[in-house]
């Protein structure tokens, strides 16, 4: 099958510009009550922004009374982190870094970490989760949002934006810069999950406002033991 044009859903820079930082956006058409019934009451909290893009999931989560810090491997986005921080009066912890290099964290040390859609642009979602899992308390969840698989088997922009141009197992990652994605099917998340000792509870597949295919799932991991 050709190479078709491919987008998806970013809160990196430039692409990033406009989305809401009073609350958590999980992804396209997602209602903002979404993130807050994952999450609980983050007031006190310190919770870790994995892939925070142009921060604004960061901002709205420190504005709910949260300690967050938010990490980001492109510098672009930090810098844009920091630019939106001080628009919206709002301190919070950054970091320039691999999204499954955590190692410079202590174990045990957030009450919460989300990602949103970053993760999708990472090859080692096992790696990834075995080190969200060590820097988490146990009990505490990991709330992710990515691009659903079945997404990708279409091209929005082509003649027919309903023909399957792509398979939806294996194939060459995706995109470039704020699109780039990796092909992890829901399988890939769940598998990787367990095997990094979380407990999935909540599992979701919303369905899209526009369109017939879903563009997102989002999960819920808990940790479980040390």
């Amino acid at each position: 099958m050709a190479e078709r044009s491919f987008h998806r859903y970013s809160t990196s820079f430039p692409v990033g510009r406009g989305r809401p930082t009073d609350y958590v956006e999980l992804g396209p058409d997602l209602p903002d009550s979404l993130a807050r019934r994952l999450l609980g009451d983050l007031d006190g909290k310190r919770v870790l922004d994995l892939g925070c893009g142009m921060g604004h999931g960061a901002i709205a989560m420190a504005k709910a009374g949260a300690k967050v810090f938010a990490i980001d491997p492109d510098p672009i986005q930090i810098d844009a982190t920091r630019d939106l921080c001080e628009t919206e009066e709002v301190v919070l912890e950054t970091h320039e870094g691999d999204l499954a290099g955590l190692a410079f964290l202590q174990p045990d040390s957030f009450d919460a970490v989300v990602s949103v859609h970053a993760l999708a642009a990472s090859a080692e979602l096992d790696r990834a989760f075995r080190q969200v899992h060590r820097v988490l308390k146990e009990g505490s969840p990991l709330v992710l949002s990515l691009p659903h698989p079945a997404a990708k088997l279409v091209d929005p922009f082509d003649d027919d934006p309903d023909q399957v141009v792509r398979p939806y197992f294996g194939g060459e990652a995706l995109g470039s810069g704020p699109s780039l994605t990796h092909p992890h099917t829901i399988a890939d998340a769940f598998g990787g999950l367990f095997r990094a000792n979380f407990r999935v509870d909540t599992l979701l597949e919303p369905a899209p406002a526009d369109g017939v295919l879903p563009q997102c799932f989002v999960m819920r991991g808990r940790k479980v033991g040390n």
